[in-house]
Order: C-alpha cells, then sequence, then structure tokens
C-alpha cells in the first residue's frame, strides 16, 4: 500500500460488528466534487475493488470479475492486477508514481444473476456515464447494486425448485408419482433452507437441514399416496430427485473454466467448495436412506413412445431450467430465456443418448456445447451475461443421479458399483464445462486470448 497518502479518519465513521466487517464505501470518499478520473489513487482503486467483489458475489468466475475490474482501471487511468479467489480477491492498482493495494472478502458464496446483469451493465456503462463523475455517485451507483433484494420471496424460490426438481425427476425416468412427491419435497426443503439462508446460518447446516427436509417430505408424501391409493413400492427411489435442488452448479462450471484459463487458485477453490456441498448433500441422502430403509432404484418404465417422450424432454427441460434460474434471482425474460436454451441443449442431449452410439460423456459434451453456443449468440443481441443462460441449463445436466448411487454403493461397501457410478459422474462433469470453453473459444475473441 502506498504509505505516502491514507484516508482520512471521519468523526462519524462506525466500526461493523460482523464477523467478516462491512466496508463503509462512501466513507472513504474525500474530494466529493473531483471528477472520478482526477480523484487521487486510494478512491480510483477503491471503485475498481468494491466493481470486483460485487460481481464475485454474483458467483461469476475469475477470468469475468478480473475483466471487469480491468474495464474500470483502465478508464480510471490506473493499471491493475487481481489474484481473485472464491469469496475473496487481492489487489493492487498502479498509477504513473504510486500502487495500491487491498484485500477484499466476501462472508459466504452465492449467485444472483440479476445483479450479475446490472453489474455488467454498470461496467459496459462505465466510460460513458460514470468516468465524469464524483467518485461518491459512483459509490451511490454501486451501493443500489448491491444493496438489491432478491427477485423473489423464499417461498416462490421453493416453489422454484419444486419445478425444477419434479422436471429432473421425469428427465431422470420418473412418472407422475415420483413427480408428485419430489415437487412437495424440493420446495419444503429448499423453503426451510431459504428460510435459513436469510437468518445467514452458515452453508453446511442449510445444505443439510434442507436435504433432510425434502427426503422427509417425500416419503411422507409417498407413504400417504400408498396407503390411500395404494402405490405401488417401486415409486420410492424418486426420493433422490427431491434433494436435487442443492446441485452446486454455478461452481462447479466456474471452477472448470477458470482452471481452463489458469485461474488455479479460484478453479480449485470453486471445485473444492462444489464437492463439499454434493458431498454433504449425498451423505445426508445416506444417510435417510438407511434410516427409513429405502435404496436408490430404478424408475418404473413410464411406456412413451419416442416422439412422445421427445416432446415431454422438451417441456420438462424448460420447467427444470426455468426453475433453476428462478432459484438463481434471474429475472422473468431471463430465466424464460434460459428455459429455451436449455429446452434444445437438454433434449438434444438425451436423444443422442437414445438415439445413437454415444456414451452419456459425449453427449453431454455436445449438448453443453449448444448451450454455450446458443447463449453467446443470445448474449450479443440481448446482453444477458453467458454464464445467466449456460449454467441453469447445464444444472440440468449434472449427474446428481450418478454420484448419489456412488455414494451410497460405497456406504454400504459396495465399493467397486460406487466407484462405476462416481465415474460415470465425474466424466459427464468434466465434459459439460469442455463444451461451455469451446463455444466461448468459437465466440469469444477474448476468451481465446492469454495475455
Amino acid at each position: 500500500m502506498d504509505g505516502n497518502a491514507h484516508f482520512r479518519p471521519k468523526t462519524d465513521w462506525h466500526l461493523s460488528e460482523k464477523h467478516h466487517m462491512a466496508i463503509p464505501w462512501q466513507d472513504l470518499v474525500r474530494e466529493e466534487d473531483r471528477p472520478a478520473k482526477e480523484a487521487s489513487l486510494q478512491e480510483r482503486a477503491a471503485v475498481v475493488g468494491r466493481v470486483g467483489i460485487i460481481l464475485l458475489s454474483c458467483g461469476t468466475g475469475a477470468w469475468r470479475v478480473r475483466e471487469a475490474m480491468d474495464t474500470v482501471a483502465r478508464v480510471l487511468g490506473l493499471t491493475c492486477s487481481a489474484d481473485i479467489g472464491l469469496v475473496s480477491l487481492e489487489y493492487t492498482c498502479f498509477s504513473a508514481t504510486h500502487h495500491y493495494s487491498q484485500v477484499l472478502a466476501l462472508p459466504t458464496s452465492g449467485v444472483n444473476t440479476d445483479k450479475l446483469d446490472r453489474m455488467e451493465r454498470f461496467v459496459h456503462q462505465f466510460a460513458e456515464q460514470y468516468a465524469d463523475q464524483p467518485i461518491r455517485e459512483i459509490h451511490l451507483a454501486l451501493g443500489r447494486i448491491q444493496r438489491r433484494s432478491g427477485n423473489y420471496s423464499f417461498v416462490i424460490g421453493g416453489l422454484a425448485a419444486a419445478l425444477a426438481c419434479s422436471a429432473f425427476v421425469f428427465l431422470l425416468g420418473g412418472g407422475p408419482v415420483e413427480m408428485l412427491c419430489a415437487f412437495i419435497g424440493a420446495g419444503i426443503g429448499n423453503l426451510i433452507r431459504g428460510f435459513m439462508i436469510k437468518k445467514h446460518m452458515t452453508t453446511l447446516a442449510c445444505v443439510g437441514v434442507g436435504v433432510a427436509a425434502a427426503c422427509l417430505s417425500y416419503v411422507a408424501v409417498f407413504q400417504s399416496l400408498v396407503a390411500v391409493f395404494n402405490v405401488a413400492p417401486q415409486h420410492e427411489a424418486g426420493y433422490i430427485g427431491a434433494m436435487l435442488f442443492v446441485i452446486p452448479g454455478f461452481p462447479f462450471i466456474t471452477s472448470m473454466l477458470d482452471i481452463s484459463k489458469l485461474d488455479m487458485r479460484s478453479g480449485i477453490e470453486r471445485l473444492a467448495y462444489a464437492t463439499m456441498i454434493t458431498t454433504v448433500a449425498a451423505l445426508v441422502g445416506w444417510l435417510f436412506a438407511l434410516l427409513v430403509h429405502s435404496q436408490p432404484g430404478n424408475f418404473l418404465p413410464l411406456g412413451l413412445s419416442p416422439w412422445l417422450l421427445a416432446v415431454c424432454r422438451v417441456g420438462a427441460s424448460f420447467c427444470g431450467v426455468y426453475g433453476f434460474s428462478i432459484m438463481f434471482n434471474s429475472p422473468q425474460k431471463m430465466a424464460i430465456t434460459a428455459g429455451l436454451v436449455g429446452a434444445v441443449a437438454n433434449t438434444l442431449r438425451l436423444e443422442l443418448v437414445d438415439l445413437t452410439a454415444l456414451p452419456p460423456a459425449a453427449a453431454a459434451f455436445f449438448g453443453a456445447l449448444t448451450a454455450g453456443l446458443l447463449a453467446s449468440l443470445i448474449n450479443r443481441y440481448q446482453g444477458f451475461p453467458r454464464i445467466s443462460l449456460t449454467v441453469p441449463s447445464i444444472v440440468i445436466m449434472v449427474p446428481g443421479l450418478y454420484i448419489y448411487r456412488g455414494v451410497y454403493a460405497i456406504g454400504t461397501n459396495a465399493i467397486a458399483t460406487g466407484a462405476l457410478w462416481l465415474t460415470r459422474a465425474v466424466l459427464i462433469i468434466m465434459f459439460l464445462p469442455m463444451g461451455l470453453f469451446l463455444a466461448r473459444l468459437i465466440l469469444d475473441k477474448k476468451w481465446r486470448q492469454s495475455d
């Protein structure tokens, strides 16, 4: 940090009581009337850092965060060098004569595609609309974005999870019984998880309690159907679908994209985070299965013709991706667009598996490639962030069923069977970001460069 100049303390300075202390950005402004380009090094660097940490809080990858920081830094006449992780970033801004460093951190990782879209538009408009404004006005604009609450209540989030997971169950091979039970189970599970998140409960507790509530709700509804309508016991296998709302799609996908761009710190941290969430969810589901004597068996055949099955897959893929988009706080237009992308890409993936000799991993690659190409084309005309369209489309391709069956088999000492399921899951998970990477390589000039 430059030792020759510091922010002047203010008499109304208030210290945060939070464990991750909140930064009073606007209180750091000294020259309130000078245009941003003429502000001090510290004030200009603080704007660069705040842009980066807000984008990081939205769940986007390190490459996009750095690109946004660089864009703002250039407009402000600075050179920026940043090291970015999952919930923290360290950066230094250089001027002609001095340099200034900061370390910023988030209390937790999350996803907010609406805020991501607004931040990307802010960055694109920065040179024209904000560069000549006072620093305080820029912080006011950033503060409005940062303080935006979600577009939906956690009740709507529960309904979105219910819709996504019931569609997910159908795409896995389940029928109306499994879909109904998964709808109620996932809805209750994500409702409880959303309430806990609103109370700022720790991540693992939210995941564990949410999965347990989803599984318990599924079994309660299923046993009621058995008692009243004499439903076949084989339908209990759908409880797996009720807990798929916790799949960490954003960190899974962005981890591999970051690694592909040699942002190793961010990529490895995101991969570790996604693995932790998935492991906790699978273990909670396994413990639940032991308690109620359930097992992840095969779904009963639906008996649909190939054409009717394809049509149903289009509708289910749209509903699933749309539901996940709402969970990620996408506005309606963005969520519908993502749903259309997912309907095309995921249906293509499933039909390739059924109609060709392609293994599921290779089909996942072509499905992800299709989603990436469509998202890049839409980005050119609508301006939606690519990742806000691709990740919801890809989440529904993540083999949550394979992962759970692998953990379940290992937990019951069927090590070879568990290793087989997990290997299949890893192959698919590896191919999904590869498809997105190739799409970006084809249609994004900046992504091709390694400078």
